[in-house]
Parts: structure tokens; C-alpha cells; sequence
């Protein structure tokens, strides 16, 4: 429904630790009417030129928190609200070149009244800027 909101353009850019580049990131919204406890964020897959980032490498930050993509299964005091953008990081030393790239996100959501997984998926070319 709200697929084509995912990936929020003009945000990818590297991630820099100390004087390393550590990594991308870029900002993603939720594929959903509602807000959701970050429990039932089941997924984020990130894709960016035809690589898809290892799970144990994704972390998103909501609001000023954290959290390992693997962690979010324990994570029940912490909420992403519709609308809000969320921030995924993939660790990946070096960064990503500048210029344009293709990325692709897709999320895969458990909602209380549904009985499958819901989610969804979006695509987008977005280039990093130094």
C-alpha cells in the first residue's frame, strides 16, 4: 500500500567512524498504516547494485535508539510509528562509491491480525554524495 514511501530519497550517504568509513545508511519509513512495536519488524533487507547485506550486518535507529536488525525480536519497549523515518545502517567497510546506485529495501512485518507476514518492498536509484 504504502510500498513506493519506503526508501526516503536524498538519504544514503557513508557512515564514518572515527576517520574510517564504516559503512552506509539511508532513511526508510514503514510499509504500514499504523505503527508497529519494533518486536514485529521481522526483516529489513537492503540491496543496494545487486548485493544484499548480510543480516547480521543491518541495524536500525528509530528515534535515537539502535538496534541490531538481529535484536529486534526481543525489543518490546520501543515503537516505529507510521510516518516516522527510520534510519538503516549496514556495516561494510569502505562505504559505497559516490555516484548513483541502485537500492532496494523490503521489509517483512508481523501484524497481530494478520495471518501471514505483511511488508512490503521498494525500489529506487539514489545517489551518494559526498
Amino acid at each position: 500500500m504504502f510500498d513506493k514511501y519506503i526508501i526516503v530519497e536524498d538519504t544514503l550517504c557513508n557512515a564514518v567512524d572515527g576517520d574510517d568509513v564504516a559503512g552506509f545508511q539511508l532513511g526508510v519509513r514503514l510499509p504500514y498504516y499504523r505503527g508497529l512495536g519494533l518486536s514485529m519488524v521481522e526483516d529489513i533487507e537492503v540491496t543496494v547494485d545487486g548485493e544484499t547485506a548480510p543480516r547480521g550486518s543491518v541495524s536500525l535507529t528509530v528515534h535515537g535508539n539502535t538496534y541490531k536488525l538481529t535484536d529486534l525480536p526481543g525489543i518490546f519497549d520501543d515503537r516505529w510509528e507510521m510516518g516516522e523515518v527510520a534510519t538503516v545502517s549496514v556495516d561494510r567497510a569502505g562505504g559505497l562509491a559516490e555516484g548513483p546506485h541502485s537500492v532496494a529495501v523490503r521489509q517483512r512485518l508481523r501484524i497481530s491480525y494478520m495471518p501471514v507476514p505483511g511488508g512490503g518492498a521498494d525500489h529506487k536509484t539514489l545517489t551518494l554524495k559526498s
